[in-house]
């Protein structure tokens, strides 16, 4: 994988973040993809995270949050102090951080926004986080995650 470089690889190489690059056949037609990049990669679904893009308050913020677990939006505008939240449509996300929803990553956004890690990803040593394209996962130790990105960790989820 050392040869596929995406904006998120970029950022960690540059960092010089300890990462490998996992890749696995994307399936678009997959009801949850973060449940079926999991499954193709033979993770535990507790430890691959996905990528949300969230409104809150008329603001952009990313939350990343366990890929089995749904985001409550009521914690998620508490961790960020604000008071309503919902997701952001597919095609503002994508215009926002120059990725393809299926492959948007907390790394390497073309716009920094505010972003918050659920505090789950620091039960693992290591956690999976979208790789910048779809059908790529990078492995990573969550506190590298929280330092490279200066994001809070919050229980975001149901």
């Amino acid at each position: 994988m050392s040869g596929t470089t995406t904006p998120a690889t970029q950022v960690l190489k540059k960092a010089a973040i300890d990462f490998s690059l996992v890749a696995y056949d994307y399936d678009p037609d997959a009801d949850r993809v973060g449940l079926q990049a999991a499954e193709a990669i033979g993770a535990e679904p507790g430890e691959v995270f996905k990528t949300l893009m969230i409104m809150l308050d008329g603001k952009p913020v990313c939350a990343v949050v366990p890929s089995d677990r749904e985001v409550n939006m009521k914690k998620l505008a508490k961790a960020f102090a604000g008071k309503a939240a919902q997701m952001m449509p597919p095609p503002d996300a994508e215009r926002l951080t120059g990725y393809k929803v299926g492959g948007i990553s907390p790394l390497g956004q073309r716009r920094s926004v505010r972003t918050v890690l659920d505090a789950k990803a620091l039960e693992h040593a290591l956690i999976y986080i979208n790789g910048g394209r779809r059908g790529y996962q990078i492995r990573m130790a969550p506190d590298h995650l929280v330092d490279l990105l200066g994001c809070p960790t919050a229980d975001l989820v149901r």
